[in-house]
């Protein structure tokens, strides 16, 4: 296998970072990482969950089942910490339900058309599971697999590493991926995500996480009060299954225009033929972007006004897609037994743009045997 040399490697160093440490008890970590079980498979395999801790009391929680972040954990401006992030409390409810709460999604995140694509001639058809669309890698997604975690704790950082290899033929993918998705927590209440993938046959990859954010810590709340702020001014039109058209057109005099920040809710309902579509936001953002700076960028700008909390999204990617939780319908219960209705959570999902592989205008998310895929994306939390 062509990359099996990775995975050997990661669990040496998880075994090696779980036995021994380099810190004396002088200098003890400000941050820090805690394993604890998490369930088990039905093939047997023990699942864990990783939890991140800074020195100003937040908290990520991450398990190597599809690299989900199940919590984040973050103060209001009163240093009231609670939850942001919509999902389960155990691993069974993860397996039993499919939307994509918190995980790593691919190879390719959003849709692509008729799940089919062509490289050099030959046409690949993928599962269309979000008929007539392939959405988020298919039936069985990254976020559906078992990662191969390691952990290390350094320089005021607390980094869990996580590796798979997804296999020639995945989904009906061509190529053998081999894939690492390293999350860090910093002191400045700052979760870095790093995506890096490798390939022994040119493929398409489309890297990112799916989490539900609800800034008010009570997810029975709707989003629709919180200010939104996105840095484009262009966005990514959708036919009515929403799949891109193939235009970028501009947002002036559009109610999906988040230049100058505005409650999610104002212009939600609009008479607008996008809207109506995506039953509310489902769209990507083409980000006005410095080409000349290769580090992340802001995107956008997410703050609730009665907790004062502020999540800034910042990534190296060309695009975001921001969902309003349309498709949410109550029949989910989530963390805290708290049935998830329309609108109690959003997503900003960094991404190159929907249907990439059979639209030659947008950004290529093909990946070749001499390249390697690398991308950043930044959870940023502050209050006001």
């Amino acid at each position: 296998m062509l990359y099996f040399w990775a995975i050997v490697s990661t669990n040496s160093k998880t075994d090696q970072t779980e036995n021994s440490t380099d810190m004396s008890k002088e200098q003890a970590p400000v941050v820090t990482i805690e394993k604890s079980p998490f369930g088990t498979l039905p093939d047997g395999q023990p699942v864990d969950l990783f939890t991140l801790r800074n020195q100003n009391g937040m908290e990520v929680k991450i398990t190597n089942y599809g690299g989900i972040i199940t919590h984040i954990n973050v103060p209001d401006r009163t240093g009231k910490i609670a939850d942001v992030t919509l999902g389960f409390n155990s691993l069974t409810a993860y397996l039993e339900n499919r939307p994509y709460f918190g995980a790593i999604v691919g190879r390719c995140g959003n849709r692509i058309a008729n799940g089919r694509f062509t490289i050099d001639g030959h046409v690949y058809q993928l599962a269309t599971n979000n008929a007539p669309s392939h959405l988020h890698g298919g039936l069985k997604g990254f976020d559906k697999y078992l990662w191969h975690p390691a952990s290390k704790v350094g320089n005021g950082n607390a980094t869990l590493s996580l590796e798979r290899i997804s296999l020639d033929g995945e989904e009906g993918y061509p190529g053998e991926l081999y894939v690492q998705v390293d999350y860090t927590l910093n002191n400045n209440n700052e979760l870095y995500m790093h995506y890096t993938a490798r390939t022994n046959k040119p493929t398409h990859v489309n890297l990112t996480n799916h989490a539900y954010f609800n800034l008010t810590g009570d997810a029975n709340q709707t989003i629709l009060n919180h200010e939104m702020q996105i840095n484009a001014s262009h966005f990514i039109p959708v036919s009515k299954t929403i799949i891109p058209t193939g235009e970028i057109a501009s947002l002036d005099n559009s109610p999906l225009d988040f230049r100058t920040p505005k409650p999610v809710g104002r212009d939600i309902g609009a008479d607008d033929i996008q809207i109506k579509y995506a039953g509310g936001y489902d769209h990507c953002w083409v980000l006005d972007k410095d080409p000349g700076n290769p580090e992340p960028q802001l995107a956008a700008t997410a703050y609730d006004p009665v907790t004062g909390r502020v999540l800034e999204v910042l990534t190296t990617e060309p695009g975001v897609q921001f969902y309003t939780g349309n498709f949410l319908d109550g029949t989910l219960v989530g963390k805290g037994g708290i049935a998830y209705q329309q609108r109690a959570g959003f997503c900003l999902e960094t991404e190159h743009f929907p249907d990439s592989p059979n639209q030659p205008n947008f950004p290529s998310t093909l990946l070749k045997p001499a390249e390697i895929y690398k991308t950043t994306t930044v959870y940023r939390f502050s209050v006001r």
